[in-house]
């Protein structure tokens, strides 16, 4: 008999229509996008690893405060003024990635001034970043801050559940074990072997089992499956 997967995580919608799962790798950077726009700054920096879910947090706050997203490069580019200018809530991915810090400067002084908020994500603290602008270095080493860790197990198990059940793809726990002990901590990792074990799968015609997830992991390691 199957054992049954059974996973129970708070939930926070995002734009793409996907739940963000909250386990502890998370939860303090949940607490405060839940928290807002009770915050004691105009700014907040979320950082992590790749695959930590910085971006797919970001969409959370995108759907919550119905933030503006800007890119870095966006900042101080032709067209773009208006939206610099008036916004009031903003998302900014990867933000040490930006050029033109006196754009971003404006734009954290616009935001301040009409009580908005901006979250940005990186992979790395902001005492790490590169802002030879002192003003905005200012602003950005005073605001809060807090850490992504990588996914821990129950999130990964969690994902990957969640994920094969997107697909109505039926599968035994031990599949899900069997991914987890073996797979890069990543939420990108989860999302790709997902899609490679449920695309053989269909083009095999076979059930997802623990030898089959085993053939397609060793397929992706040697290059066989994209």
């Amino acid at each position: 008999m199957s054992r049954q997967l059974a996973f129970v995580f708070d939930h926070r919608p995002a734009l793409s229509g996907d739940d963000f799962l909250v386990t502890s790798s998370n939860r303090d950077a949940v607490s405060w996008l839940d928290s807002w726009p009770d915050w004691p700054a105009p700014l907040l920096v979320i950082y992590g690893p790749a695959g930590s879910g910085k971006s797919h947090l970001g969409q959370v706050f995108r759907a919550r405060a119905g933030a503006d997203e800007i890119a870095p490069a966006q900042l101080g580019a032709d067209g773009y003024s208006d939206l610099l200018a008036n916004a009031r809530e903003c998302l900014i991915d990867n933000a040490e990635d930006w050029t033109d810090q006196e754009a971003a400067l404006h734009l954290y002084n616009s935001v301040a001034a009409r009580g908005g908020h901006i979250l940005m994500t990186a992979s790395r603290a902001p005492s790490q970043w590169k802002i030879p602008l002192a003003d905005l270095r200012s602003r950005i080493l005073a605001a809060p801050t807090v850490a992504l860790n990588r996914p821990d197990d129950d999130l990964i198990k969690a994902v990957l559940a969640k994920l094969f059940s997107d697909r109505q793809v039926r599968i035994d726990v031990d599949v899900v074990e069997y991914l987890a002990r073996r797979m890069e901590r990543s939420l990108t990792e989860a999302q790709r072997l997902v899609t490679a074990i449920d695309q053989s799968a269909l083009s095999e015609r076979r059930d997802v089992t623990v030898p089959f997830v085993r053939d397609v992991m060793l397929r992706l390691r040697e290059g066989r499956v994209s």
